[in-house]
């Protein structure tokens, strides 16, 4: 992008923190509506270890970095604008919002939105961040068909593990939960695992086999290896959500206990005045596809509040004009225009000497 004068970034519409699906599926809303509008992305997507984005429709298998580089095309092809940056950020200043970034640039702009997404935080067990988005995986829609029929291993750190071990039992008929810090699954829960045939392995796991950077095996404390393709754990989500603390929004934990997310209304609205999220920030369990139609929506939102503002103060000045037409110099003036040209004939019925034909 060519660089910004002092004008345009004082008078944004819209900042987007975060230029991830969300983020870009907002921007390139809010150019289609001729909004200005400037992304600010520090340049590191959720998905960046997958090979490919999957689920959604025209575009599944293609690479996240390729999905992301033609959404800035076509956001900058509206007239948007991306700038590579970190924000580290945001503040109210009179009916504006301004945001910091890590290269010591500040923007403003009449509205805020943030989609900055989530941190995964991994289990503690050695070797998973290396294999992460390729072969220890936590979403089968996301990765399943990639190794169905293959052994995998669901690796229990909660009461979520039963659930995603019969999740992945539709994609292979090779499934086994290790129970690693979970504790013994429920009665019930040992039924329906036992009815799918997905083994149960006790012990704790404490490192990977790993075969030509590919997953071979999980390694238990006592010793013993078993046979794994792929490995399903359950991260914790955590919202990057800190860029919102200085207009008063936190993260909080989430209803399912699944980790923090910054709350917001089904538009993105998060009760802040001029204020939005979308994506993984509010939505933890959000795809590719609902991540991008959760920007939609938000971009929607926030031109129909633009829209209003920008309404109400067209309203207010159109008032102020009405109401100098009638100020004692305006009423002057509009007595000139009428009564100009005619006054010699006034004055003339008014000389001494004149009859009137009353």
């Amino acid at each position: 992008m060519t660089e910004m004068n002092k004008r345009d970034i004082a008078d944004l519409d819209v900042v987007v923190v975060g230029g991830g699906v969300a983020g870009l599926s907002a921007a390139l809303t809010l150019a289609r509506a001729r909004r200005s509008v400037l992304v600010v992305d520090s340049g590191e997507p959720r998905n960046a270890p997958a090979s490919g984005v999957h689920g959604f429709l025209s575009r599944d298998g293609l690479a996240p970095g390729e999905l992301l580089r033609a959404g800035q095309e076509e956001v900058t092809g509206y007239g948007g604008q991306i700038v590579p940056d970190l924000v580290t950020g945001a503040r109210r200043t009179g009916e504006r919002f301004v945001v910091d970034t890590a290269s010591g640039r500040s923007y403003g702009a009449r509205r805020l939105l943030v989609t900055t997404g989530l941190v995964d935080e991994l289990p503690d067990v050695p070797g998973l961040r290396e294999l992460w988005g390729r072969d220890v995986l936590h979403c089968p829609y996301c990765h399943g068909w990639e190794v169905r029929d293959t052994p995998i291993g669901v690796l229990a750190t909660g009461p979520g593990a039963v659930h995603q071990a019969l999740l992945f039992r539709q994609w292979s008929a090779d499934v086994s939960v290790f129970l690693h810090t979970a504790g013994n699954p429920a009665e019930e829960q040992r039924e329906q695992l036992a009815a799918r045939g997905i083994a149960v392995v006790d012990g704790e796991v404490v490192g990977l086999d790993v075969d030509d950077d590919r997953l071979t095996g999980v390694r238990l404390a006592s010793g013993t290896r078993v046979p794994v393709r792929a490995l399903a754990v359950a991260p914790r989500f955590e919202a990057r959500g800190d860029v919102l603390s200085g207009l008063g929004l936190a993260g909080v934990e989430h209803p399912l206990g699944v980790g923090s997310y910054v709350e917001s209304d089904a538009s993105g609205f998060t009760g802040v005045p001029g204020v939005w999220v979308a994506g993984n920030v509010t939505d933890l369990m959000a795809g590719v596809a609902v991540a991008a139609a959760s920007g939609v929506q938000a971009a929607a939102a926030i031109n129909a509040d633009l829209v209003t503002a920008d309404t109400a103060a067209a309203v207010a000045r159109r008032a102020a004009t009405q109401d100098q037409t009638f100020s004692p110099a305006a009423e002057a003036a509009n007595c000139e225009r009428v009564v100009g040209d005619t006054r010699p004939g006034i004055e003339a019925l008014l000389r001494p000497g004149h009859r009137s034909h009353d």
